[in-house]
């Protein structure tokens, strides 16, 4: 089997190569939090430096208390002894699908990770569209008839997975497609993995937010982390929140766990043991996180809008997922090969997320424009206006520029008066 480098990471290597060589590129294909550590977590980790030893599989019994309380606050009831830990929720996902086996439904576009997990492990991944104007999950009309002409072939499914809110279309599933979706999962007998890690993120706090376990307990597993909402992607730490009764699952996954990872980092779990709790300075530096990605991402959906493209308004994250169809200049990888090497502008193409490569959607991910050091960030961060930000602006102003000159007309225009200048890389 060969193996490649994940497209997030493999992009966002080639933008900062192409940086380090002196090109200006806007960086808009990584899905990194863009957003400083808060103080308080720094000093916890810094406290806890001294604890090097293994601890147990499943993480500490501290954090699985704290994470059983978080998921308490927020309506779901969790036994401590139900939680499993991991270096990120992506090593969990990765341990979940070893330990329930068989394979997966997967919404359509979805994370590129979900897929090659699953292919890393021989499971074969049933990619199924998202309801229309929603994403992150497969829409629960089409899933009967893909599971059960997958099961006449012979093949074993054993669960779906669920995005809430969603990485790449930044959209949340409505209550109504959860509930249509869990009645499936139950006729089917099928797992329902729910990531949940861009939860806290919600433009809209008030939004309307079903997660699956709150109408199919027993059958529903809950990941996330806190590299999204508090910007900890470097520390690598994850939880998971097991069905109810789910005991022989979590078996399953702590012999995978006690195989790859053995145990997360000590001092990390005790700086996640205190995020968990929602300490009121970071459930406000929360806030102002959602806030900023909510501004910046309704910003650059204006300047798609603006050239004509066709994107649902992103809800949560950061993150969205224009459709350039009507550029008429081919799929996916052809637009995002036009926008770095013509325009400086990285993106990610919709086929990396399962798309038909025909299909002229591309990933966009805002939260690298927050600024290039501490002292920006943290003043994007606290600005009543960050479209203001000198930075911030020039950024959407490079945005507008590049996507205008994708139009026919402009490229037209560009080539009558090609020979009257001399040529330049187009790069700033």
């Amino acid at each position: 089997m060969t193996v490649t480098l994940s497209a997030t990471l493999a992009a966002n290597e080639e933008i900062e190569r192409r940086r380090r060589a002196g090109e200006r590129v806007l960086h808009l294909a990584f899905g990194e939090a863009g957003l400083p550590v808060h103080p308080a977590l720094r000093e916890r980790l810094v406290a806890a430096s001294h604890r090097n030893g293994y601890g147990p599989v499943a993480g500490a019994a501290e954090l699985r208390a704290a994470a059983a309380g978080y998921w308490t606050r927020r309506g779901l009831p969790t036994d401590p002894d139900l939680v499993v830990c991991g270096p990120g929720s992506k090593s969990l996902l990765y341990g979940l699908l070893l330990a329930i086996g068989g394979d997966i439904v997967l919404p359509m576009p979805s994370w590129v990770s979900y897929a090659a997990q699953a292919d890393l492990i021989g499971s074969h991944p049933i990619l199924v569209p998202a309801p229309p104007g929603e994403g992150g999950v497969p829409d629960p009309e089409l899933v009967t008839s893909s599971v059960l002409h997958a099961r006449a072939q012979g093949r074993t499914v054993s669960s779906l997975l669920v995005t809430l809110p969603d990485n790449p279309t930044g959209r949340l599933a409505t209550p109504e497609t959860i509930g249509r979706l869990v009645r499936v999962a139950r006729e089917l007998d099928l797992i329902i993995i729910s990531d949940e890690i861009y939860r806290d993120l919600l433009h809209t706090p008030d939004l309307p937010y079903t997660s699956p376990a709150e109408l199919a307990p027993e059958r529903t597993v809950i990941t996330t982390g806190l590299s999204k909402s508090l910007a900890l992607g470097g520390w690598r730490i994850g939880v998971a929140r097991l069905p109810d009764g789910a005991y022989e699952l979590r078996r399953s996954l702590l012999g995978v766990a006690s195989e790859i990872w053995s145990a997360p980092a000590a001092p990390v779990q005790e700086a996640a043991t205190y995020a968990f709790t929602d300490p009121p300075e970071l459930m406000g530096r929360i806030v102002q996180s959602r806030r900023l990605h909510g501004a910046v991402a309704r910003a650059v959906h204006e300047r798609f809008a603006e050239i004509g493209a066709s994107a649902p308004v992103p809800q949560g994250g950061f993150y969205l997922y224009p459709d350039l169809g009507h550029l008429r200049l081919g799929g996916s990888a052809e637009i995002t090969r036009r926008l770095l090497e013509d325009h400086a502008i990285g993106v990610l193409p919709g086929q990396a997320f399962g798309e038909d490569p025909a299909a002229a959607r591309v990933r966009v991910a805002v939260s690298l424009l927050y600024g290039e050091t501490t002292a920006e960030r943290l003043a994007a961060l606290h600005s009543p206006d960050p479209l203001r930000l000198p930075w911030i602006a020039a950024s959407l102003d490079h945005l507008s520029t590049g996507l205008k000159g994708l139009s026919p007309t402009r490229r037209a225009a560009s080539r009558e008066r090609r020979p009257t200048l001399v040529p330049t890389a187009c790069h700033g």
